[in-house]
């Protein structure tokens, strides 16, 4: 039996590439639920196996609980501490203490169970083993076979006993696959479940359009060439925004291919999903303008506290700026980080002119000068109090109707107006008395509900009613953090209406 045990170790060992040591606790866990099971009392035990000889031995153990310890509940699993020492006298209560009982046969029903065990034993080593080699590539692109599909996504086959699984909702629009194609995408998670570790993988992903351009495009794996970043609407169209390290190179071109061969080729993989390789531009209206290809801007308007852009096109380009479904627009946006907002020129000219006038009335009105020079400061680009008040001098100086006397006359009320909206802001916030619920939001401080009640925002349903934008011009913070605290002012609106529908259905 003992060179039973010996063959067993190594046959299994070799058989399945899972160390020795693993094949040992197997067997020594299969003799010890063996025993247990023959035993008629309900017992606790352990079985060592000598790795060098195949000989083993088995205890029976206790765990040992203090004398005073109320929760002893099995007496043949568990002893108090005064009996416990009888059998070790360096008894330590929470381990345990055990005594040598005979050995059970390593015959038919315990050569089953070391079966059952060795098998478990081994498929968590190959799951170990799969975690160890992927745990590093989260994020890069794996490739295998389909081995099947079903309603929920496809299964693939890494190699090295490796599954993954493509959601249905991470595959592209429309695509066919079958049985022993091969497949690409991006590993975006290792999720280790019961029943072993799971690699997800996607087609969707932007990151991976990027790496099918570094296979495709030599100098883009090369690093001659960068992606700095990519949009896509996955299956129907893609932008990519490139840039080239070395002059030398067209990054464009070279993405495009001789006649269009590489960017074809990412096309093919992506279900024919069309890609516009953009050339970026550290100007944000240059880049803006590219990215909204194939449309042609003819002026463009930006606001860099808002990150929003403003796209005057011809009125019958419009709908190829806006593209179907709003895919061109919403593209270009996601592939600068800017908020695009597309219009015709007539529209355009009538909204630049709606914001001069409302400049030009308050630049009037708080400077209290007449229209004319309310509108010379327009024209020289000038929209706010903050700028006429801090520019450098030499900036008033040079415009042509304004000498030294005016510009320091301008300069000085415009400092008065920004004094006076600043004590009068601390007076309102000093003087703000917000509601208790408002006070009690989750993430809202005492500063910022003073500062919401000076601005009419006295309760949390006046928060409630606000957009996150309009939070935000309140108050700077993340669209993340406005969000939520304008959701924990509704969560009370939910509640009733949850409660309102219990009623009735009762």
């Amino acid at each position: 039996m003992n060179k039973e045990i010996l063959m067993m170790a190594d046959v299994v060992s070799n058989e399945k590439g899972v160390e020795k040591e693993v094949i040992f606790q197997a067997l020594e866990a299969a003799l010890a639920s063996a025993t247990r099971k023959k035993h008629p009392e309900d017992i606790d035990s352990r079985v060592e196996i000598n790795r060098e000889t195949g000989e083993y031995q088995t205890y029976r153990q206790w765990k040992v609980f203090a004398d005073d310890d109320p929760n002893l509940e099995f007496p043949d699993k568990e002893l108090r501490l005064m009996d416990a020492v009888d059998l070790n006298p360096d008894a330590i209560v929470d381990e345990y203490v055990e005594e040598p009982i005979e050995s059970i046969a390593f015959g038919r029903i315990a050569a089953q169970t070391a079966k059952q065990v060795i098998l478990q034993k081994v498929r968590e080593a190959e799951r170990a083993k799969v975690m160890e080699e992927y745990a590093d590539r989260v994020g890069t692109m794996v490739s295998g076979i389909v081995k099947r599909s079903d309603r929920n996504g496809v299964y693939v086959d890494l190699g090295g006993n490796a599954e993954a699984f493509i959601p249905r909702n991470e595959m592209i629009r429309g695509e066919q696959v079958r049985t022993q194609d091969r497949v690409k995408g991006i590993l975006y998670e290792i999720n280790p479940e019961a029943r072993g570790p799971q690699l997800l993988m996607t087609r969707t992903s932007p990151e991976f359009l990027i790496e099918l351009f570094k296979l495709e495009v030599p100098e883009v794996g090369q690093g001659l060439i960068v992606i700095l970043s990519a949009a896509r609407d996955p299956g129907l169209r893609a932008k990519i925004a490139v840039k080239a390290v070395e002059p030398r190179i067209d990054p464009v071109g070279a993405c495009v291919g001789m006649r269009g061969s590489r960017v074809q080729a990412v096309s093919n993989e992506l279900a024919g999903e069309r890609v516009d390789i953009i050339l970026w531009n550290e100007n944000p209206a240059q880049y803006v303008i590219n990215a909204m290809s194939p449309a042609e801007v003819l002026s463009i308007v930006l606001d860099e506290e808002s990150l929003s852009i403003d796209i005057a096109v011809e009125e019958d380009m419009l709908s190829k700026a806006i593209g179907r479904g709003g895919q061109n627009i919403r593209l270009a946006s996601e592939l600068t980080g800017w908020n695009l907002n597309v219009m015709t020129v007539a529209d355009a000219d009538a909204k630049n002119e709606a914001e001069s006038h409302e400049v030009i009335e308050r630049f009037s009105k708080q400077l209290d000068v007449d229209q004319e020079v309310a509108l010379i400061l327009v024209q020289e680009g000038f929209s706010s109090m903050e700028e006429i008040a801090f520019v450098p001098e030499s900036e008033l100086l040079s415009i042509e109707e304004f000498d030294e006397g005016i510009v320091q006359e301008l300069r000085n009320r415009a400092r008065d107006v920004l004094l006076t909206q600043a004590i009068a802001s601390e007076e309102a916030i000093e003087s703000a008395d917000p509601a208790l619920d408002l006070l009690s939001l989750e993430g809202m401080t005492d500063s910022l509900a003073a500062i919401l009640d000076s601005h009419g925002i006295h309760d949390r349903d006046d928060l409630a009613e606000l957009a996150v934008d309009e939070l935000i011009e309140i108050e700077e913070m993340s669209e993340e953090a406005a969000a939520k605290l304008i959701m924990a002012a509704r969560a009370h609106w939910f509640a009733e209406a949850d409660a309102a529908a219990a009623s009735e259905e009762e």
